[in-house]
């Protein structure tokens, strides 16, 4: 063996490359007993035979014969006898060798950093996020897990395989495998096909993989606060990394079973496809194979696709799960698995990876967007990259150089000095030679510009969940998102005594062994992830916190105790709804810090509505545990409103605009205080009616009881109208929209308005003239309900027929007296002796539809000989016409003959009934015709709605939202966000409760071979 000295020589450098080259061939070839001729200086170590520690013992000798230190992972960085030698002899020779080292690909700093730049394109934020890991079924669990040191390994489960059978201890056993340890999934079996619309017979030929990454996506979306529904014909991108089909190889094994599912059951491109096909995503769908960095190469993609405007949002993860002991047996044969089954990421005992499933997946958007979204933002992406190891020291040794060059270029793209970075998630295989080439990497990166107070810390995900490969990079990504959302670093497993081969005194690292706080808080939170696939494909992603405006997006600070909320709760299944309603109840007991606003406005704004429904009206935390706790035992209450939409059938809703009766003080006075679109809506009517009164209609709303005046017809007549068409403009702003509206007296004036028959103006000066007229007639009489049809009420007024009138009939049984007061009161004594319910509508007014108006009818033409009615946009049944009015004779002579005739609702309903309407919604200050139209539709046998939108006594919000409430569960789909505009924020909610079957491929038996005898068969 050629003799060096243990000092560089007065010789040239190309004079000393050729000795250490002769010298390292020598070693080779001693390692093998060949000629030092025979060893090939281009070929990697490797290829040559040489194994991980017959490399240590060659740069061990080096370091011994030239005095200088080596790093141990030099021949994975230099990975031929020729290129080693120029690198080594450079060190000792640097003014002559120097050319000779391989450029770094981007400009540099003294220490070989990267110069910073503003990042050219605006950050990705990481606005959801789910995952099923080992010991983790979702987002809160594995943050638990993580914050306790939790370690999810457990022994490998009787339904995978017999580990029994696969198990030997003897490192290199064929068909063996040394470690009986692996990161599994329960439950793996199971799915709930219903929900996704996917029969039994397809679920059973689907790859576990597309039925978790479909449940895992849709959580994401529900974590992001986006319903799912919301995204169809999007350019949403999916971008979903893997590895291996196992289960799709267990049908094919058998193939008399494949069928016209396996294909697409089976196919890893239809993992991400599959995602696009459900919510009907219209962005690019890529399924990527770079073995464990391939979900960090997938999060790269999506955000240059979103940066370059391909995809307005990307779902980005990956799926793995370990079905079959093939690849356990391959990486025990290569030395890569750790017998006790635990990654000792950075320990002097790491030796090989444990296995595990996995399925995680991250919500993408650009920046710019998540904030006008008004998206909560768990962590901001400001810069990625990938390269490829090239010709190493073998297909699966890493480069440590390349490594240095993609942690340089995503921290340039990411206008990041590496000085600044807190935290790395390391890819942390825990192999013994793997670790210290990745440390060292780091240390060449991130030293420099950083001065020496600023620790960076590491850690692996990989020492509490094992090696998730495909899903690995995403798991750590979603590590270091939730490390920053919670600004705390849990710890890093099974770390004792440092890697020897890792030089921590001279790097400025250390191992994370404690639930703690970032090193430097008071700095922006700047983290790392690593993901390196076996291949040599490299990946990193460089995550800072979210901007201020971002993170404060986690709940309203103050409750309003005084305010009433909607909160909607649906599910496909009413199984699935009771088993909502019990994880929010969970919820509601448990979680304490989100607001009832925040509840409810997440769980309207920002989920998907189903079939199966509940709504409940709540005013606090204590009024929402005990209504779902009602639900739960089977309670009914006015605050609870149960049902379901039925699938392909339109529901028509009526409006009936009523108008019969005294206003009281007050009225109105909550909405305008409370709701912008109703308040607007009474100002437009203020300055209208101010150029026909010298009074104002907001301040007579506002009134206390003692200086109101909406008991005179003046004020009260278009005050009542105004509220009308205040409360349509506010049902419409919530898109609960009439198929047909109904005007009954007065309200036939708003109910014009809102058909479109007539402008603003003219329904106005209609409603303030009548009044203005009413008033001559104040206090000459009253107005009753009887329990009579219309002809029998006609019959019981015969003795009365100059001083008492039908006003008309509300139903089939019941009608409205008008006239005298004390003849009304005699008459109503008699029936109530006959049996017959009547009851006073209480006040004096002037008497509608009766005689006493004769006198005004003419004067009625003339003042509203002007008006301008139009065709109405919407179907309007007039009262007393009986039937659909024409818009255009929506003039003087109809107003004048309304005010006499009388009206004929029970006709109208019966009608309407028979054609197949069922909702009625009165829209009117008080329920006047309620009552009689739920008899109605009893009677007929049919079932329907009846909803006031308001009541007297009661808050005026919470009538409106248990009429909202009862719509919703019958199946009508408010505009939540106008029903929550500016009230509540995006909180954590539970997600959906999955019904889970078992649907799994299971092999046939074989048929038992035929007993063959001695004398034949």
């Amino acid at each position: 063996m050629t003799n060096l000295p243990t000092f560089p020589s007065a010789e040239s450098g190309s004079s000393l490359i050729t000795r250490v080259t002769q010298h390292l061939q020598a070693f080779v070839a001693n390692e093998f007993g060949l000629a030092a001729d025979d060893v090939d200086i281009h070929q990697p170590f490797a290829s040559l035979g040489l194994s991980s520690i017959g490399v240590i013992s060659m740069i061990r000798d080096l370091e011994e014969r030239l005095g200088i230190s080596l790093s141990p992972s030099l021949a994975w960085d230099y990975p031929t006898i020729e290129a080693l030698a120029h690198y080594v002899v450079g060190l000792v020779t640097p003014g002559e060798t120097q050319s000779l080292a391989p450029p770094d690909p981007v400009p540099a700093q003294p220490g070989g950093q990267p110069v910073p730049s503003a990042p050219t394109q605006e950050p990705i934020a990481v606005i959801g996020m789910a995952c099923r890991f080992p010991g983790a079924r979702n987002l809160k669990e594995f943050w638990k897990l993580l914050c306790n040191g939790g370690d999810a390994i457990r022994e490998i489960p009787a339904e995978r395989w017999d580990a029994d059978a696969f198990y030997d201890p003897t490192p290199g056993t064929p068909g063996k495998m040394v470690t009986r340890w692996g990161g599994f999934l329960e439950d793996i079996e199971c799915f709930d096909a219903a929900f996704f619309n996917i029969s039994p017979r397809e679920a059973v030929h689907m790859d576990p993989r597309q039925r978790l990454l479909l449940e895992v996506a849709w959580e994401a979306l529900e974590d992001a606060g986006i319903p799912p529904d919301s995204l169809a014909g999007s350019q949403t991108g999916v971008f979903i990394a893997t590895l291996k089909d196992e289960y799709g190889e267990s049908i094919f094994a058998h193939p008399e079973e494949v069928d016209a599912y396996t294909g697409t059951g089976s196919a890893d491109t239809i993992l991400a496809n599959r995602l696009s096909y459900f919510f009907d995503l219209h962005g690019p769908s890529l399924t990527i194979d770079t073995a464990c960095s391939g979900s960090l190469v997938a999060v790269h993609l999506a955000c240059q696709s979103l940066r370059s405007g391909e995809s307005s949002m990307a779902l980005v993860g990956g799926a793995n799960l370990i079905l079959k002991p093939d690849a356990n047996l391959f990486f025990s044969r290569a030395g890569a698995l750790a017998p006790d089954g635990r990654c000792k990421t950075f320990d002097a005992r790491a030796d090989g990876i444990v296995r595990s499933d996995g399925v995680g997946l991250v919500v993408l958007k650009r920046l710019s967007d998540a904030l006008a979204d008004q998206d909560h933002i768990y962590a901001l992406i400001l810069g990625s990259a990938v390269n490829q190891d090239g010709r190493t020291n073998g297909l699966m040794a890493p480069s440590g150089k390349a490594q240095e060059r993609v942690l340089r270029q995503a921290y340039r793209n990411a206008g990041i000095s590496p000085g600044q970075v807190q935290y790395i998630e390391a890819h942390g295989t825990g192999t013994r030679l793997g670790d210290p080439i990745e440390v060292q990497s780091l240390g060449a990166v991130l030293s420099s510009d950083r001065p020496a107070v600023r620790r960076c810390m590491l850690g692996s995900v990989k020492t509490n969940l094992g090696h998730m490969e495909a899903a690995a990079g995403i798991a750590g990504l979603i590590k270091v998102a939730l490390s920053i959302h919670h600004r705390l670093l849990p710890p890093s497993l099974h770390f004792q005594t440092p890697n020897p081969l890792i030089p921590f005194d001279s790097l400025p690292f250390s191992v994370q062994r404690q639930l703690g706080p970032w090193p430097q808080e008071d700095q922006p939170l700047i983290a790392g992830v690593s993901s390196f696939g076996f291949g040599g494909t490299n990946a990193h992603v460089v995550l800072r916190e979210p901007p201020a405006e971002a993170a404060g997006a986690a709940g309203s600070e103050h409750e309003d105790v005084e305010s009433a909320y909607l909160l909607p709760l649906s599910a496909r299944t009413p199984a699935a709804l009771r088993s909502l309603v019990q994880a929010y109840h969970e919820f509601a007991v448990q979680e304490t810090s989100a607001s009832i606003a925040d509840i409810c406005s997440t769980a309207s704004v920002r989920r998907t509505h189903f079939d199966q429904r509940l709504a409940l009206i709540v005013r606090g935390r204590d009024d929402l545990e005990q209504q779902l706790a009602a639900f739960l035992r089977a309670e009914a209450g006015p605050s609870l409103a149960a049902g379901h939409k039925a699938p392909n059938r339109e529901r028509r809703l009526v409006w009936i605009c009523s108008g019969e009766g005294p206003q009281w003080a007050g009225i109105g006075r909550e909405l305008i205080e409370r709701e912008p679109v109703f308040r607007s809506s009474i100002e437009a009517c203020d300055r209208l009616l101010r150029q026909h009164a010298g009074w104002s209609l907001v301040q007579e709303i506002l009134a206390d009881e003692q200086h109101s005046r909406l008991h005179e017809p003046e004020p009260g007549y278009p005050a009542l109208v105004a509220l009308q068409i205040a409360l349509a403009a506010l049902w419409r702003s919530w898109d609960i929209v009439p198929a047909l509206v109904v005007g009954q007296g007065l309200g036939e004036v708003a109910a014009a308005h809102i058909a479109g028959a007539l402008s603003l103006p003219d329904a106005m000066s209609v409603a303030f003239q009548r009044g203005r007229l009413a008033q001559r007639l104040s206090g000459k009489g009253g107005m009753a309900v009887v329990g009579l049809p219309f002809d029998q009420a006609s019959l019981a007024i015969t003795v009365f027929d100059t001083v008492m009138a039908v006003a008309g009939s509300i139903s089939s049984s019941a009608s409205i007296l008008s006239g005298d007061q004390a003849a009304l009161e005699r008459l109503l004594k008699s029936l109530e002796r006959r049996g017959v319910p009547c009851r006073m509508l209480p006040g004096e007014m002037t008497p509608p539809h009766t005689p006493y108006v004769d006198v005004l009818q003419d004067e009625l033409r003339e003042v509203l000989a002007g008006l301008h009615p139009q065709q109405t946009v919407i179907p309007l049944i007039s009262a007393v016409a009986g039937t659909t009015v024409d818009g255009l004779k929506l003039g003087a002579e109809h107003w004048a003959r309304s005010w006499r005739e009388p009206f004929r609702l029970d006709l109208i309903v019966a009608k309407l009934l028979q054609e197949g309407y069922d909702s009625f919604l009165e829209i009117s200050p008080q329920p006047l015709v309620l009552h009689e139209l739920a008899a109605e539709l009893e009677r007929s046998e049919r079932q329907g709605l009846v909803l006031a939108s308001l009541k007297p006594g009661q808050p005026e919000r919470v009538s409106l939202l248990e009429a909202l409430a009862a719509l919703y569960a019958a199946g009508y789909d408010p505009n939540w966000r106008k029903l929550y505009a500016g009230v509540g924020r995006l909180v954590s909610l539970p997600g959906y409760p999955w019904q889970r079957e078992r649907y799994w491929f299971t092999p046939p038996l074989k048929p038992a071979a035929a007993h063959v005898s001695d004398d034949g068969p």
